[in-house]
């Protein structure tokens, strides 16, 4: 079955032991379909207004940085695979969604994201996701389910490491309620 646009990312289920087996290992490697270019980089500056000139002027921006730079807020944007492809499936880095556990919903709870370089036009983003965190059974006030913690490496062409993103995440389910 194909996913189509309004289609979620399906969720792995499993046991919290399942999870536990996938400590510390990496997923796939993702890699960019698009370089990064000045046209996203113009939308993006564009829908929030941003007038920087390291995106906007070239000169000021080759004397600044060396050339044109991405803005951080797209960092997420250039490994997003296509709503859809006739040759390719869509591939997600986000390995929260692999990771097999109980629980239907999942809600990010906190991201810090660590810039160890820039961006530059031309460059090709890859991503490789682990998950390096899960709790044990937790129950809060949404639910009943697990914590987890990933952790993103973004790397340029030159496996350059661009940026490190750790994401906490909450999975869960709500109980049913008793009778």
């Amino acid at each position: 079955m194909s996913e189509t646009f309004n289609e979620p990312f399906p969720l792995a289920y499993g046991t919290y032991e399942d999870a536990v087996k996938l400590l510390n290992k990496p997923g796939e490697k993702v890699v960019s379909e698009f370089s990064v270019n000045w046209e996203m980089i113009k939308i993006y500056c564009s829908m929030v207004e941003d007038g920087n000139p390291s995106y906007w002027d070239e000169e000021y921006a080759n004397k600044q940085w060396g050339g044109i730079v991405a803005p951080s807020g797209l960092l997420l944007t250039w490994p997003m695979s296509l709503q859809w492809h006739p040759q390719k499936e869509r591939k997600h880095y986000f390995i929260a969604m692999t990771i097999p556990l109980p629980g239907d919903t999942i809600i990010n709870v906190a991201t810090n994201t660590e810039f160890h370089r820039h961006l530059y036009l031309g460059d090709r983003v890859s991503v490789v996701d682990e998950l390096i965190d899960v709790s044990e059974e937790k129950k809060t006030r949404l639910g009943v389910g697990h914590f987890l913690t990933t952790k993103a490496q973004f790397f340029n062409q030159r496996d350059q490491l661009i940026a490190v993103q750790t994401n906490s995440l909450f999975r869960y389910y709500v109980p049913e309620e008793e009778s």
